[in-house]
Formats: C-alpha cells, sequence, structure tokens
C-alpha cells in the first residue's frame, strides 16, 4: 500500500479563515497530520468494500436524506459561506437549495441512468455495459461556490459507489468541515466522505497514493496543468473545470433593456468571481452606447456592502491578492486604450471591496479580454455583425460557456453551434443545472459533471458478454 508520507512537507501548519468584510481572523485548522492522513484515507478505502456493495436504492435514499439535512441546516451553512468568501447571504442560502435539488434530482433520475445497458448486435447470446464504481475519487475544490462545488462532485459519485475526498481551499475549511458533517447526518457511513486540512503542495503526493483512483478539480488553469500532469503520470482519470472569459453576445434585434439587466446579474454573481460569469460582452455596435449607458447605470446601483445583510447584491472579493490582481488588470486594459466608464477602484473601506466596474473600447488584444477577470468588472467590445461576435467569442483561450441575446433564434442556434464552448445559453444567462452536463473545452478544461454523463464519468464502464454454454 502506498503511503502519502513525505518528509519534506510534514511539517504541520495552520490555516487561517478570514472574514474578507472586514479582514478578520474567523477561525484556524491545524493540518492534518501524516498519521491523522493515513488513517482518514484508510477508513475511507474500509468504506468503499462496503458502499459499493449496497443497492443502490440504498445509496439514493442515503442523498435523499442528505437533501432533507442541508435544508435544515440551510441558514448556518448560508452563513457560514458568506463569513468565510463573502458570498452575499441571499446566494448562500440559494446555494444550499440548489445542492439540495441536486441531491433530489440524482436520487430520484440516478439509479435508472446506471442501470445496466443491453447491447444487441452482435453474436453474443446476451451482452449488456454495467457502470461500477472506481473506488476513492480526490476532488481538489476552489473557495467560490464551497457547497455546490462539493456536492456536485460528491453526490453522483458516491451514488454510483465510489467514496468521495475532499481537498477544499485552505480559506473555506470550515465549509468543508461542515459538509464532512452534514454526510455523517444524513446516514452515509464514517469513511465514505472525508474532508482533509492540506495545503496544495501535499496533492501530487495524494493523487499518487494507492488510496486514490481518480481526481476532478475545479480551479485555476495552472492548478489543473498540476493536477493532469500526475494524474498522467499514475494513469488515473481526471475531470477539470478551470477558467473562463465567458462572452455574452448582445445582437441589435435583442430585448436591451431584458439583456442589460441579465447582463449585470450575469457579471456580479458572486462578487463577480465565478468561472462561467459573464465576463466579455459583445455588443452589436447600432445599441452599444445605450448598452454601455444602461450597464454602467445599473452596476453604479447597486447595493454594495455587508454580504450578510439581506439586501446587498455586492460583497467583497474572498481575498486581497484576488482584489489587487483584478486592479491591475483592470488599470492594465485603461493603459491599453480602453474607456473607464466607472468605477476602477479600490474601495475605500474595511475589507476587500471593488468597485463595480464597466471598460468600453476593449479591443481583443487587451489584458481584460485575454484573461480570466475574477471580480465585478465588465468589459465592453462593439461588433459590426454576428460573423464577427462568434469570431470574437471564440478568440480566447477558454471555453466554458457563452451567452446569446437575439431574437432571431434560428440564428442564434447557427451561432450555438459555432460558438466553442461547453455551454451556450439564448436569451438566457449560463448557470450550471443537474439536469444538463457542464464542462468547457479548450484551457477551460475537459470531462463533464452533471446529467447522466456526469453521473458516469467516474465508472468502469464494463463489458459483460455472455455466450452459448
Amino acid at each position: 500500500m502506498n503511503s502519502v508520507h513525505d518528509p519534506q512537507i510534514a511539517t504541520e501548519k495552520i490555516f487561517q479563515s478570514i472574514n474578507p468584510a472586514d479582514g478578520k481572523v474567523i477561525a484556524e485548522y491545524r493540518s492534518h497530520s501524516q498519521e491523522e492522513l493515513e488513517k482518514k484515507l484508510l477508513s475511507s478505502r474500509t468504506a468503499f468494500e462496503l458502499w459499493m456493495r449496497r443497492p443502490i436504492a440504498e445509496r439514493a435514499r442515503c442523498l435523499q436524506q442528505l437533501g432533507r439535512t442541508l435544508l435544515a441546516s440551510q441558514e448556518r451553512s448560508a452563513r457560514l459561506m458568506s463569513l468565510e468568501m463573502g458570498k452575499p447571504i441571499a446566494q448562500a442560502r440559494s446555494e444550499i437549495e440548489k445542492c439540495a435539488a441536486l441531491c433530489r434530482y440524482y436520487s430520484e433520475y440516478g439509479p435508472a441512468a446506471l442501470a445496466p445497458e443491453k447491447v444487441t448486435g452482435n453474436s453474443a447470446l446476451r451482452s449488456y455495459v454495467r457502470f461500477d464504481p472506481l473506488g476513492a475519487v480526490l476532488a481538489v475544490m476552489p473557495w467560490n461556490f464551497p457547497f455546490w462545488q462539493v456536492l456536485r462532485f460528491a453526490v453522483p459519485a458516491l451514488l454510483v459507489g465510489n467514496v468521495g475526498v475532499l481537498k477544499h481551499a485552505t480559506n473555506v475549511l470550515g465549509s468543508a468541515q461542515a459538509i464532512e458533517h452534514l454526510f455523517l447526518e444524513a446516514g452515509f457511513p464514517e469513511g465514505v466522505f472525508i474532508s482533509l486540512n492540506l495545503d496544495r503542495t501535499r496533492i501530487p503526493d495524494l493523487i499518487s497514493s494507492s488510496y486514490i483512483h481518480a481526481v476532478t478539480l475545479t480551479g485555476s488553469e495552472a492548478a489543473g496543468i498540476s493536477v493532469a500532469q500526475v494524474a498522467g503520470q499514475h494513469l488515473k482519470k481526471c475531470v477539470l473545470e478551470l477558467g473562463g472569459s465567458d462572452p455574452f453576445i448582445v445582437l441589435a434585434d435583442a430585448n436591451l433593456q431584458l439583456a442589460i439587466q441579465k447582463g449585470v446579474q450575469a457579471r456580479i454573481i458572486n462578487n463577480g468571481q465565478s468561472c462561467i460569469a459573464a465576463k466579455r460582452f459583445l455588443v452589436d455596435r447600432q445599441i452599444a452606447k445605450e448598452f454601455t449607458e444602461g450597464m454602467a447605470a445599473e452596476m453604479r446601483a447597486l447595493r454594495v456592502g455587508d454580504p450578510l445583510q439581506a439586501d446587498v447584491q455586492l460583497g467583497p472579493l474572498a481575498r486581497d491578492d484576488l482584489r489587487e490582481t483584478l486592479h491591475q488588470q483592470v488599470q492594465s486594459t485603461i493603459t491599453q486604450g480602453a474607456r473607464l466608464v466607472t468605477g476602477g477602484q479600490i474601495m475605500d473601506r474595511p475589507g476587500w471591496y471593488y468597485e463595480p466596474t464597466v471598460l468600453a473600447d476593449v479591443g481583443p488584444e487587451m489584458t481584460a479580454f485575454q484573461e480570466e477577470t475574477f471580480g465585478p468588472v465588465a468589459t465592453i467590445t462593439s461588433v459590426e455583425h454576428p460573423d464577427e461576435a462568434v469570431e470574437l467569442a471564440n478568440q480566447s483561450n477558454f471555453g466554458l460557456g457563452a451567452s446569446l441575446w437575439t431574437s432571431n433564434l434560428e440564428l442564434a442556434e447557427q451561432m450555438a453551434a459555432r460558438l466553442e464552448a461547453g455551454s451556450i445559453f439564448i436569451n438566457d444567462f449560463t448557470r450550471s443545472d443537474a439536469t444538463l452536463p457542464f464542462g468547457g473545452v479548450k484551457r477551460s478544461g475537459y470531462g463533464r459533471e452533471l446529467s447522466h454523463f456526469g453521473l458516469r464519468e467516474f465508472t468502469n464502464i464494463k463489458t459483460v458478454w455472455i455466450g452459448e454454454t
């Protein structure tokens, strides 16, 4: 059995959870020792041998109970998210509701999607395909959706019969511990879902361990490359959901006011810290001036403040370094010739707040067009016709989602076929939904989560052939 011990990284560390609304320390968490790590991983392996043998109907009932447990904990869990990473409390409550809905969806529809599939057209007496579990799935998860990102991997993986091993972002370890407790409270056996307090330097050693059978990561492009390299070296299945610089295309015949309203919502959701937030607004030149003025007015009107207040629409960024990076991107883009319409400054108040910002006349060579901007900054680029919109939308290393606004649905579907992204939303903004596959292309990663496609990602797709006796 491979150990996950590396004497160079065995030194105990203390992780701090800091409230981004005021910069004060909320809690501290000690990294797991090698002995604790080995014990947890062994419990996971033991749990897998039992969990995989439970009837799928029983595993589905555990998911149903998990959904109820999540809703019972909604206020406590939502407050924890707001404190740890600054999510507006209304959005935090919605995140818990979405997690509960995910549990209901997979408990109701998952078993049928995992049923063996009969295959005909060959010479076998009978042949079929099974979808069997792989083992322990390691999830390296980000801080921006502390509950949803975790449940999005864990719910389908555990229904299959796998067990989950979570390495969460170190600024949301309170959420990680809360999720582990919720699984136990819902009746999942000990070891079926475990959370590890580790820093990122210990991830490669963990992936290489014989305890781990597959890996999923949601995070940055650099993190995805690192995890994929190690997983590839050890021939372990890997699913990556990485960054995005999603285009939001508005054609001349769109419902302009609705596009403005939804565009602002799509840009500032989760304080603008979402891989699938709209970031590059590609607007027909005929309506660009009106769209820009309307969006700037909506952004100025946003209620910015303490995320625990119910009426706040925009809270702080999760960390000070993230705010500094965003500000540098904005300033660089202005220097390159973009026009600052509104915002563009670090807010003069406690916490890590950034002004809601609109940049116009942004060219495809500029920083904020080329890089992912993680915060409340919208860039607007004028286009002459739909073909140019598609060309500029695709002029990105990323390909996660895209939003397209027009009253010409036939044209919209033609454009959707040409857009290089994992999800295309027409007359709506991009989001993840349990019923539909979610993931990207190009440097936004590979593999899919959610729906029956995501359900089968971490399975052994096993052929069974029965011949004549």
